[in-house]
């Protein structure tokens, strides 16, 4: 059964090729907010663990998860958080960090997720941007927020000096009068379905990173399509590696937001480390585990994995969807586990998943990133005329559905170049869709660099390496790289005064990013070669660069 294509609507021209999902619309409840969506029938599973630490064996039961979310909620109150309000949380994976951000959901506030690792600048940043008003955070990571002049939560044992501690902020909450199940009676207070609750960051299809607005009904909208394949019976069942970090989309909302609605386990891993990780997989009996294609790789190639009893291991699935996964790679991971199945998904921070490989019914082709989701349209469309192309011809994929993002907080411009008039949500990925409806990416029209699953913007490390006073001018692309997928790289043109080497140049910009972000590659260059408008050429200087590192200059 392939995909239908709708040639045209009262609102459409005549001639437009829009694909839809091959399975039936599934239901959005209205009225619902993110946190009481996730947590319907919590009460049937009061006891069952919801979160443990992989390390430490600290955990939560579903009890626990609801109780703690609907106390930080009254606490945050308690604070003076108001309606629409940002929270930055400034945390690794621990086994609170859902019950922290549906808290600030269910509060009535925005979550918006930090980078632990990122430089306490880069922070700041974020802080400014999304007009953070409260910041949660743990001892190591404090240092990097102590200067943001905002009130700071800690999480764990320790206790800091003038910030507010998380167990003594709960214990406060409870001993508060007024009523948990309604915040608060005030009309204009209440949590709408329409109201923001996330603000995650998100470089999007151009450069700098921006705040993507996302609704409780976003949300939802997006966990109904996503999981609309999960029976009844599977309910309870699923054991998850929480390993990909919960401050992107897709581990807040694709682990811990899915797992909690679906009643299963997440097995939360603060860092990678290979052996760590497959003690965790094979002592918590992990049955599912999205995971970015480093990891893969090393589960193909490092020779610790053969200190491992693999017979042991409940993985049924893995699911890779940050970075492309070369086929040669996927070939070889077969072979080793064959038993496991590979999953890939599709999606962006502006609109969670667009596209699954795996449901019941249907198993996408090998190096498809899968179908069509349920309720969404898709569209695929000539970068240079607009016009949208029939089945198999690549074009830039549009996505138009419930889970779009509102825009880009407080930048109605870079809004309004993702974003069309018409509603559709503009990728910048380049791919097309088979005669089964099946969908294949070719090529990223956006210059982001994914390392390790982690973008990358050029033109934020182009902005550090020109504040540098010997260089004159700068262009950064991704090398690619087996381990890594892509590597930064930068060509450098200095002035005549400069005395830096190579390395001086690499150093100066780890110096302010984060450890994902530095600059790998170097190399000193008279010009930067640009198009008639300015535009650095980005693919004539991939291709050179590879050509002098193969020359060894």
């Amino acid at each position: 059964m392939g995909t239908h294509v709708v040639e045209c609507s009262q609102k459409q021209e005549e001639g437009e090729h829009i694909f839809r999902s091959r399975y039936p619309p599934v239901h959005v409840p209205d009225n619902v907010t993110l946190p009481d969506f996730v947590l319907h029938n919590v009460e049937l599973y009061a006891d069952r663990l919801a979160f443990v630490d992989a390390t430490t064996g600290k955990g939560y039961t579903y009890g626990e998860v609801e109780r703690d979310i609907r106390r930080f909620a009254k606490a945050l109150r308690s604070l003076g958080l108001r309606k629409g309000r940002v929270v930055l949380v400034v945390l690794p994976n621990v086994p609170e960090y859902a019950i922290v951000a549906l808290g600030i959901m269910a509060a009535g506030g925005v979550f918006s997720g930090a980078n632990p690792a990122a430089h306490s600048s880069e922070i700041m940043k974020q802080v400014e941007s999304a007009d953070g008003k409260l910041i949660v955070s743990d001892l190591p990571t404090y240092h990097k927020v102590k200067d943001c002049g905002l009130p700071v939560i800690i999480l764990g044992e320790e206790r800091v000096e003038g910030t507010i501690h998380w167990d003594e902020l709960l214990e406060a909450a409870d001993r508060a009068s007024s009523r948990t199940d309604h915040i608060t009676n005030q009309e204009d207070e209440i949590v709408q379905q329409s109201d923001l609750c996330a603000l995650p960051f998100s470089s999007g299809t151009t450069g700098l990173s921006k705040g993507v607005m996302l609704t409780h009904r976003n949300l939802v909208a997006n966990l109904c399509s996503t999981l609309f394949s999960i029976s009844p019976e599977m309910i309870g069942q699923v054991t998850i590696l929480g390993l990909i970090p919960f401050f992107h989309i897709y581990g807040i909302t694709g682990i811990c937001c899915a797992t909690i609605r679906n009643k299963g386990k997440v097995v939360v891993m603060r860092r990678y480390e290979l052996r760590a990780f497959l003690n965790a997989l094979i002592t918590h009996e992990v049955s599912f585990a999205p995971i970015v294609p480093p990891i893969i790789l090393a589960l193909v190639k490092n020779p610790i994995v053969d200190e491992f009893d693999l017979k042991k291991l409940k993985l049924r699935s893995i699911m890779t969807a940050a970075a492309p996964l070369a086929p040669e790679i996927l070939n070889e991971f077969e072979k080793k586990f064959p038993d496991v199945q590979v999953q890939e998904a599709y999606g962006m921070t502006e609109h969670s998943c667009i596209t699954l490989s795996h449901s019941n019914q249907h198993i996408a082709k090998r190096n498809s990133v899968g179908f069509i989701l349920p309720n969404l349209e898709v569209k695929f469309i000539d970068p240079d005329t607009g016009r949208s192309l029939p089945k198999n011809t690549p074009g830039e994929i549009c996505v138009k559905s419930q889970c779009v993002m509102k825009g880009y907080y407080k930048n109605e411009t870079e809004t309004s170049l993702t974003i069309d008039t018409e509603g559709w949500l503009h990728t910048g990925d380049i791919g097309y869709i088979d005669d089964d409806g099946d969908i294949f990416l070719v090529d990223r029209i956006k210059e982001l660099i994914k390392y390790k699953g982690f973008q990358v913007a050029p033109a934020e490390l182009e902005g550090i390496l020109l504040t540098h006073p010997s260089v004159e001018d700068a262009a950064v692309v991704g090398l690619p790289d087996e381990e890594a997928g892509e590597i930064p790289s930068a060509w450098v043109v200095l002035n005549s005064k400069a005395k830096e080497s190579h390395e001086d140049i690499i150093n100066y910009v780890a110096s302010t990013v984060a450890q994902y972000k530095r600059v790998r590659v170097v190399q000193f260059v008279d010009s930067i070669p640009k198009s008639p408008s300015g535009k650095i050429m980005r693919r004539l200087i991939n291709e050179k660069m590879l050509e002098r590192l193969k020359e060894g200059t």
